[in-house]
């Protein structure tokens, strides 16, 4: 397929990687924040337009027994709205615990707190590729 842009939604940031299907890798770009309560568009649009993905992999919020949570319907809207501005497949991956593994992965060596966000955006894209 070749690359794929994958983005952790949540309400007040947006955290976005890129992968390869071909090495089955990510990895974080940049945590975007969100303009009046909405996704930054244009930011978005520039990250496709550099990375030309084929496909874009969103994180899909669930709680532990496979129930939404608060966050699945904003995500699951924000997936819809990728699709239809973009015109690109977009496909969605479990992201339970990936905040948390990304915390952990980076520790203390994160120099801001919007560094986890584009580092959870990795671990889902590579959840994604990896189910692939």
């Amino acid at each position: 397929m070749g690359t794929l842009l994958g983005f952790d939604y949540g309400t007040r940031k947006i955290g976005v990687a890129v992968g390869q299907t071909l090495t089955g890798t990510a990895t974080p770009l940049e945590t975007l924040q969100l303009v009046n309560h909405k996704p930054d568009w244009a930011r978005i649009g520039q990250l496709i337009k550099e990375w030309q993905p084929q496909a874009l992999v969103v994180g899909l919020p669930l709680d532990v027994d496979d129930s939404e949570t608060d966050a699945t319907q904003p995500a699951l809207r924000f997936s819809r709205q990728l699709e239809g501005r973009y015109r690109l497949k977009v496909y969605l991956a479990d992201e339970r615990f990936t905040s948390f593994e990304a915390r952990d992965r980076l520790g203390h060596k994160a120099r801001r707190i919007e560094d986890y966000d584009a580092v959870a955006a990795k671990l889902i894209l590579e959840t994604w590729l990896n189910e692939q």
